[in-house]
């Protein structure tokens, strides 16, 4: 391959982004052009520099607040050209995994699979092809029921709410922090659950831990 392949590496983690900026300064046909902290640097670097691959980490800070990239993922993935993105997360709830690529991601490797798959997921993706590390795959795989088109893909009104009521807010206070009602916020909740595949309290609190918001 004579043409390197140009990647930003986002990640809230110092030691990851360390870590996968090493790996990948050892594949000869890759070639770091900027690392991310948070979605508003990997804008900037984005805006600055040409690049091919985004690898960047789901539970880190946001633009306009709370912990979450995936908003900032959706709109990057919405506007051609784009650079193909690989997901690099310890998130393993189907529902979310399939909502990634349902909004475009083109490669998801989970942090506990072997370092090659990061590097086999970046060839993957650069060749037009969707790439799952095996611990991705087994977790989409193992879902009782397929998830459905638009699963794991909040609306930003829903993942305000889940934000909040996993911060420790209850219903009626969020209700009065974001001037609605009641009805609708526990409405907002369900859909979020419903939609990341979480049936019970433990399985919010779970998640929650699993991208960085407790």
């Amino acid at each position: 391959m004579t043409q390197k392949i140009r990647v930003i590496v986002a990640d809230d983690h110092a030691c990851v982004r360390l870590g996968v900026i090493r790996l990948l300064q050892a594949v000869p046909h890759v070639e770091i052009v900027g690392e991310a902290a948070d979605t508003e640097t990997l804008a900037e670097l984005l805006d600055a520099h040409a690049c091919d691959i985004v690898v960047s980490d789901i539970g880190m800070p946001g633009i306009h607040g709370g912990n979450n990239a995936v908003s900032f993922l959706r709109r990057l993935l919405r506007v051609r050209p784009y650079p193909c993105v690989v997901v690099l997360t310890m998130i393993c709830h189907a529902h979310v995994l399939s909502g990634l690529l349902h909004i475009g991601v083109a490669g998801i490797v989970d942090k506990r699979d072997t370092p090659t798959a990061l590097i086999d997921a970046i060839n993957a993706v650069v060749a037009g092809d969707i790439y799952l590390s095996d611990q991705a795959r087994i977790a989409i795989e193992a879902a009782e029921t397929p998830p459905q088109p638009r699963m794991g893909v909040l609306s930003a009104r829903e993942w305000e709410v889940f934000q909040l009521y996993v911060q420790g807010f209850a219903v009626y206070e969020i209700a009065a922090r974001l001037q609605r009602s009641g009805k609708t916020i526990s409405t907002q909740k369900r859909s979020a659950m419903r939609k990341l595949g979480l049936e019970t309290e433990n399985d919010l609190i779970e998640y929650a831990r699993q991208i960085g918001l407790t």
